[in-house]
């Protein structure tokens, strides 16, 4: 089977999923997809790690360039960050920060949707973007010296975890972005787990497994609250839930390997 069709459209479903992927967690560039590609977007699931792939390599690369040139690490960090957040849209900084105010801002169900369903943003929001700004910052200055496999490791294993909280949690309420992309079958959350792992491994070892399973264990936690608190999951859950694996996967390896 081609990669393309004469129309220069993605034809090979591997591919598309990994197009679906990466247009669902990126901004960016892509090579058109046909018309029923995002048909298939829980089935692409598989392939989110390889979006967080991407994202990392495109900033990890413009970070290493900047460091050989003589900028110092917490400065080749912060652009590193920067340019993390803009290949993202922030989208899961801005669902850490809905999840921040909405869990801990709302007084029943109800009222914990409807906080993280509004735009803007309070004191929870705010403490938690700062946090997560701060906490990555430190690690990947640390870990700049040792090249940025770290932090595609963390990149790829942080987002592997997302279409498993998909397919053991229901959706918190009727719309959004979790109920509209579907629940990925459990084989296909085995699959993303696999990729994120074996990423993860090749790039850093074994030493990986540590941070790995304390990220597994504070995205559990995370699982476990928003089940208590708005009786599932919801997009936002699913970004803070990339976010609270990243920084914890990041320190773990700093503590490791750097």
């Amino acid at each position: 089977m081609r990669n393309y069709d004469k129309t220069g459209i993605v034809s090979a479903p591997w591919l598309r999923d990994i197009g679906v992927a990466c247009a669902l967690l990126t901004r960016l560039p892509l090579p058109k997809l046909p018309d029923d590609a995002f048909a298939r977007q829980s089935r692409a699931a598989w392939a989110f790690p390889l979006a967080g792939v991407a994202v990392a390599v495109v900033a990890g690369v413009t970070a290493a360039l900047l460091m050989s040139m003589g900028l110092p690490a917490p400065a080749a960090a912060g652009v590193y960050l920067a340019i993390q957040i803009a290949a993202t849209g922030a989208m899961h900084e801005d669902g850490l920060a809905d999840t921040a105010d909405g869990l801990w801002g709302g007084y029943d169900r109800d009222r914990r949707l409807e906080i993280m369903k509004d735009s803007a943003i309070g004191t929870y929001g705010v403490l938690a973007l700062v946090l997560s700004v701060g906490l990555r910052w430190v690690a990947v200055s640390a870990l700049l010296s040792t090249g940025f496999e770290a932090m595609i490791a963390a990149a790829a294993l942080s987002r592997s975890v997302l279409p498993l909280l998909m397919t053991t949690l229901p959706p918190a309420r009727p719309g959004g972005l979790s109920r509209s992309v579907g629940a990925p079958t459990m084989k296909t959350s085995r699959i993303a787990l696999g990729i994120g792992g074996g990423i993860a491994v090749l790039l850093c070892g074994f030493s990986v497994l540590i941070p790995a399973v304390l990220a597994g264990l504070a995205v559990y936690a995370l699982a476990r609250i928003a089940l208590a608190k708005i009786g599932g999951q919801t997009g936002d859950i699913l970004g803070a839930s990339q976010q609270v694996a990243e920084i914890v996967l990041l320190l773990g390896l700093m503590a490791y390997i750097s």
